[in-house]
C-alpha cells in the first residue's frame, strides 16, 4: 500500500498543542484594520482553537501528524 499524502494546506495552517489539540489563525486580520477597534485587533492576533467536531477531518488530512 502506498504512503498517504499530507494535505499541505492543513500542514501550513495548523499547529498542534502539547495536549493534542489544534490551533489556527483567526480570519479577518489581514487588511482593512482601520475600521476594527483595538480590542478586536488584539483578539485577532491570538490563535483560535479548532472545534472538536473538525478533529476527524484534520487527522485524515495529516496522516503522519505535524512536525
Amino acid at each position: 500500500m502506498p504512503k498517504m499524502k499530507t494535505r499541505k494546506c492543513a500542514a501550513k495552517r495548523l499547529k498542534k498543542t502539547g495536549t493534542g489539540k489544534y490551533r489556527r489563525n483567526k480570519a479577518g486580520a489581514r487588511h482593512i484594520m482601520t475600521k476594527k477597534n483595538a480590542k478586536r485587533r488584539r483578539r485577532l492576533r491570538q490563535d483560535g482553537e479548532v472545534k472538536a467536531t473538525e478533529n476527524s477531518r484534520i487527522k485524515a488530512s495529516l496522516p503522519y501528524g505535524l512536525k
